[in-house]
């Protein structure tokens, strides 16, 4: 199985969440967005431990050999303008972060890894919410 984990599921884990943990190490493959790593970053910049969380994620992405970035290209671009397009015909918006997560996600042919509700707006869309 091949999961995407998100920045709320991600911060989970580093808290200790058992949950993520067991769901991430029966993943064959987990990818990393570059849109998730850019909002832990920011977060990371925001704290106290900017140094700590940093070698952590570094930590989490070499861990075991399965960690893959997923990159954002044209096709991510495609399935994000047919999320978002979607989304607003149905009158119901989510953060546009999240569009570009889904999209990745849908393009990879991953589980989603998400305790955020609004996933469930997007069709054709799998999630794992711990």
């Amino acid at each position: 199985m091949k999961t995407l984990i998100d920045t709320y599921c991600y911060t989970a884990l580093m808290r200790g969440d058992e949950s993520v943990a067991q769901f991430l190490d029966d993943a064959e493959i987990v990818y990393l967005s570059t849109i998730a790593a850019g909002e832990l970053m920011t977060g990371f910049k925001g704290g106290s431990m900017e140094r700590q969380n940093r070698l952590g994620l570094k930590e989490f992405i070499q861990k075991g050999g399965k960690t893959i970035i997923a990159s954002v290209g044209m096709e991510t671009a495609e399935r994000f303008a047919l999320i978002k397009d979607a989304l607003k015909r149905k009158g119901k918006p989510i953060p546009v972060n999240d569009i570009w997560i889904a999209a990745q996600c849908m393009e990879t042919g991953a589980i989603l890894l998400s305790r955020d509700l609004h996933f469930s707006a997007i069709e054709g869309l799998l999630v794992w919410q711990p």
